[in-house]
């Protein structure tokens, strides 16, 4: 039985390499890919905690192993708060920047106002960064 769970989550984990392969070679577009990695991605973490991988054992005094397991859950959730607070604060700013140069060039007044909205979107990324020194303070 342990086996075959090591099985199908391999199976649901590297079937968006496969859907992305076989849209390479259709030559299909790169919308119903990313859906089907979406979904996947959702589905892995459904069955993951289905089976129990990665709950928390509570006891008088934590065994090593339990420690380091949770010390491994938090390093990967402070991970995720900085890598995708960057990723959109980038799509963010590149969105704005853009923007904001056609304004600029357009009338020079609104470099103020540009100024600020560049610096809002680079604000989620500060924000990503600071929920994951709570993180890894609460480890």
């Amino acid at each position: 039985m342990e086996y075959l769970a090591i099985f199908i989550l391999a199976v649901i984990l590297f079937a968006p390499v496969v859907v992305n392969r076989v849209r390479a070679l259709t030559g299909k577009q790169a919308k119903g890919a990313l859906l089907a990695n979406i979904a996947l991605f959702f589905v892995f973490c459904i069955v993951a905690v289905a089976l129990g991988i990665g709950q928390t054992a509570y006891a008088a005094e934590a065994e090593p192993a339990v420690q380091a397991a949770s010390d491994g859950i938090g390093l990967i959730a402070a991970a995720l708060a900085t890598g995708m607070s960057c990723i959109g604060a980038g799509i963010a700013v590149a969105a704005a920047a853009s923007s904001a140069l056609g304004a600029i060039s357009e009338n020079e007044k609104t470099f103020g106002k540009a100024l600020i909205f560049v610096a809002l979107a680079e604000g989620v990324a500060l924000y990503g960064l600071l929920i994951s020194f709570q993180i890894l303070a609460k480890i």
